[in-house]
């Protein structure tokens, strides 16, 4: 009697259990998934229109030309001094006097006139010191603003596309979390069989239970950082709405180029070293400046005046008819020399001097942080090559593991301890194939960038293989 009560209470929880499961594997859709599947008007993206809409959406980008547009106004304002000056000059417009003068030895007088005295003014500078550094300065700033314009074009233009490579690398994640559930939702449904039909262990029940919520959760945790993805590169692009792009990941091109010819590309290429040397050499400009305070100014300038009057001044009658003109031209030749100054502009001097020396010290800095860059980039690039050929090998073999570990548990020589082993190990296979090639391609944008090279769509070390094995990249 005891025996027939306990085990309806034993078996009670475990048909719970069983009908919970059930549930699981067709429960609805969650609030996570309710969010992602809201969906805008879609606009596709490709690949290659990522600098063309980095160019023309972007906000910083806009904001470093106007700067360019300034610093060429600025220059073209230094220049203008090499040319003569015009002043005009007018005391009133008209200009009217009236007053009386009273002298008790002479006839008081009268004032009732309107004039004006309009003067032109021309000037030259013969000899200006200041002009010709002022000039260089103007013109580094220049240089400077342009490169920076297109220092930051070019760090904008990869970051975009490595946002683009990051969309596309969760595309791949959520479709290898997806397909990791798939396999645990077949194994759950076979440790549930196997438990009906006697030849099964609710642990094993358990086990893919678990398995099949770890998946679950991780599948959640891609799509959310794949929407994240999205958000942060319609952002560097300045696009509203939603977009698509192509999910498929692939290794974007080829780099055919040796690391010495990278080295020597990127040092005579690179704009970050020609501002530094900028920098320096307006320095030195700036520094001649201050010597050049002491040098003599000479201009020649040319002053024509004239004065216009109707009426009387310092008369005993006003005549109201009366008028009069007259007018001087002035040529001079001038001089100006600043002589002492109590050591002021010297002091300055050495202080610009010593400025434009630390820049020699920061290009040398930069040359060596530079090459560094390009050697790290170049190498991770090889290894992310090795990296992409072993994963594929490895996602080959892990599936014949998982196949076979299936067929072994399903005739019962084998446990379902194994079969999770085995597709955990795919998964992992995977993941290492797509971080792979994200961080190629990744590599091939840096490279790109820092020595000014270009991307092949031609691999060189195809023409030399007659072997379809996967040996090398250039058969991926």
């Amino acid at each position: 009697m005891l025996r027939r009560l306990i085990k309806p209470i034993l078996f009670f929880p475990i048909c719970i259990y069983i009908n919970s499961h059930q549930n699981l594997l067709s429960e609805p859709k969650n609030n996570i998934e309710e969010i992602l599947q809201e969906k805008e008007n879609q606009i596709f993206l490709n690949f290659s229109e990522i600098k063309d809409i980095t160019l023309k959406n972007n906000q910083e980008l806009k904001s470093l030309e106007n700067l360019v547009n300034s610093s060429s106004f600025n220059l073209s304002s230094k220049i203008a001094k090499r040319y003569p000056s015009l002043d005009l000059q007018a005391s009133g417009l008209p200009k009217y006097i009236s007053g009386k003068n009273y002298n008790s030895n002479s006839p008081t007088t009268k004032t009732s006139q309107f004039s004006a005295n309009p003067s032109l003014n021309i000037k030259l500078d013969l000899i200006d010191p200041l002009r010709g550094s002022e000039i260089k300065i103007a013109r580094d700033n220049y240089e400077i603003a342009k490169n920076n314009y297109e220092i930051k074009k070019k760090d904008l233009i990869q970051e975009a596309k490595s946002r683009y490579h990051k969309l596309q690398k969760s595309y791949q994640d959520i479709k290898n979390k997806k397909s990791s559930l798939n396999l645990s939702i077949t194994s759950l449904k076979d440790a549930q069989s196997k438990f009906d039909t006697g030849i099964g262990t609710k642990f094993e029940v358990l086990e893919a239970d678990a398995q099949l919520s770890r998946d679950r959760q991780s599948l959640n945790e891609k799509k959310i950082q794949h929407q994240i993805n999205k958000i942060s590169l319609k952002e560097i692009l300045n696009i509203s709405g939603d977009i698509a792009i192509n999910e498929k990941q692939k290794i974007m091109g080829f780099w055919n180029h040796k690391l010495n010819k990278n080295i020597t590309e990127g040092l005579n290429n690179s704009l970050s070293l020609k501002n530094i040397n900028l920098k320096k050499s307006i320095q030195q400009n700036q520094a001649n400046n201050y010597l050049n305070t002491y040098k003599p100014n000479i201009y020649i300038s040319n002053t024509f005046a004239s004065a216009f009057s109707k009426g009387d001044s310092l008369s005993r009658e006003i005549n109201s008819d009366k008028y009069g003109s007259s007018y001087t031209n002035t040529v001079s030749l001038n001089f100006g020399w600043n002589i002492f100054d109590g050591r002021q502009n010297k002091n300055l001097y050495r202080s610009s001097k010593a400025v434009a020396k630390s820049e020699e010290y920061s290009y040398n800095n930069f040359e060596n942080v530079l090459k560094t860059n390009i050697n790290k980039a170049y190498l991770n690039l090889k290894l992310n090559e090795e990296k992409i050929l072993s994963s594929v090998k490895e996602i080959s073999s892990t599936k014949e593991s998982l196949r076979l570990a299936r067929l072994r548990y399903e005739v019962g020589i084998s446990t379902l301890k194994d079969v999770l082993v085995r597709q955990k190990e795919l998964s992992i296979a995977k993941t290492k194939n797509i971080n792979a090639i994200y961080n190629y391609n990744l590599n091939l944008d840096e490279l790109e960038k820092l020595t000014f090279l270009e991307i092949s769509n031609i691999c060189i070390e195809n023409n030399n293989s007659t072997n379809n094995e996967i040996q090398s990249i250039c058969n991926i």
